[in-house]
């Protein structure tokens, strides 16, 4: 229990910090209406227990000390966390991941990769309800070498070429970086010159262009 909560009081820093008024009771409104501290504050600790919707509101319920970090005395109906979590913009989540990763330290070395997600991964039924067409889900993520804390994500479900997405994941913590690594999909002259101009080493390797 002492670490969960424990984990609680941290999202509850992390949201606080996040927002711009972080004194505002956590149900202003009543019981349908919640303060954007306490909405991010959730969010993130559903996340980080790795519960589904309707289990993070019943662990919630039963857990009174847990509910009382949020100043909280009955735990938001599942709908509300799915909702809240389609209302914040992907720049939001990306600034929340970066001070997130912080507490897990830098050691200036990070490395670019990327994976997809593919539709058929999901329900026909799901899909029709959450209303969305796209094939397949591209993320892209840098990743302290030392710590595996994620500092900066990209997701798109477009066909972009992956050195102009390793440009916009670098660029966001350049300043913080001594070192780069990626494979030779990342092999792009423009992202080594913004490398070497924010003095970061870029390990990428070379792609061939003719058959060796």
């Amino acid at each position: 229990m002492a670490s969960l909560r424990r984990l609680a009081w941290m999202c509850r820093d992390l949201a606080k910090q996040h927002v711009d008024d972080p004194d505002v009771p956590a149900a202003p409104d009543g019981a349908d209406g919640y303060a954007e501290w306490v909405q991010i504050a959730l969010i993130l600790y559903r996340v980080e227990l790795k519960k589904s919707l309707r289990e993070t509101e019943d662990y919630l319920n039963e857990m009174p000390g847990i509910l009382a970090v949020f100043d909280l005395d009955e735990a938001p109906h599942y709908s509300s966390f799915c909702r809240w979590e389609n209302e914040y913009r992907m720049r939001e989540l990306r600034r929340l991941l970066r001070a997130s990763a912080e507490q897990a330290g830098w050691s200036g070395e990070a490395a670019i990769d990327a994976s997809g997600f593919q539709r058929d991964q999901t329900s026909y039924h799901y899909r029709d309800r959450a209303n969305y067409s796209f094939q397949s889900m591209k993320t892209t993520t840098q990743i302290d070498v030392n710590s595996l804390a994620i500092k900066d994500a990209h997701f798109t479900t477009q066909k972009a070429w992956d050195g102009h997405i390793g440009m916009q994941v670098f660029r966001v913590p350049a300043e913080d970086l001594r070192v780069l690594s990626a494979d030779a999909n990342y092999s792009c002259g423009k992202l080594r010159e913004e490398c070497r101009s924010e003095s970061t080493r870029p390990l990428i390797k070379h792609r061939e262009q003719t058959p060796l």
